[in-house]
Order: C-alpha cells, then structure tokens, then sequence
C-alpha cells in the first residue's frame, strides 16, 4: 500500500500534544492497514526509526438528527506510534 495512503492525518488534540512530548504521535490510519505498514509508512515520511505501533479501532457512532433520522458516524482507525528516543516529528512541533 502507498505509504501516503496509510496514514490519513495527524491527531492534534491535547492528550496527543502531551504524549508526542514522549514521542509517541497519534495519526488516523487506513482502515485495512496493519502495524508493520504504518511503521513502514511512518519511518518512509518522516524518516525517524520506529519503535512501537498501538492501533485503536474505533466503532461507529450513531446519533439522531430530528426525530427519526439516524446519522451514522464512520468507523476510525488510529494509530499511536512510538518513536526511538531522540527523535521527533517537526510537522507536531509547536502546533
């Protein structure tokens, strides 16, 4: 799979800004990608060595909208991604 196509974005929310000051850093990934291609991936963009993938699936949420209508939420796959220490991603730095 194209390393770009695996990782759809960065998460940027405070718990991921605390946690990449550990170096570890949050991306929503491709729902069929496995650890060893968002570490692939990861490594290919940012060049940095990695360490540890975790992965998240999370379960579709529904809510209502009016009274009858159902909106469905998509399902979402993260990935929280541990890099070697020393090293960092400069696109999470000072955002």
């Amino acid at each position: 799979m194209n390393p770009y196509a695996v990782i759809i974005r960065p998460i940027n929310t405070e718990k991921s800004n605390l946690a990449a000051e550990l170096g570890q850093y949050t991306f929503v990934v491709h729902q069929w990608a496995n650890k060893v291609e968002i570490a692939q991936a990861v490594s290919y963009i940012f060049d940095v060595d990695v360490v540890k993938v975790r992965i998240i699936n999370r379960a579709p949420k529904f809510g209502r909208w009016g009274r009858k209508r159902v909106q469905r939420q998509s399902a979402q796959k993260k990935a929280i991604v541990t890099l070697s220490p020393g090293q960092r991603i400069e696109a999470f730095e000072g955002v």
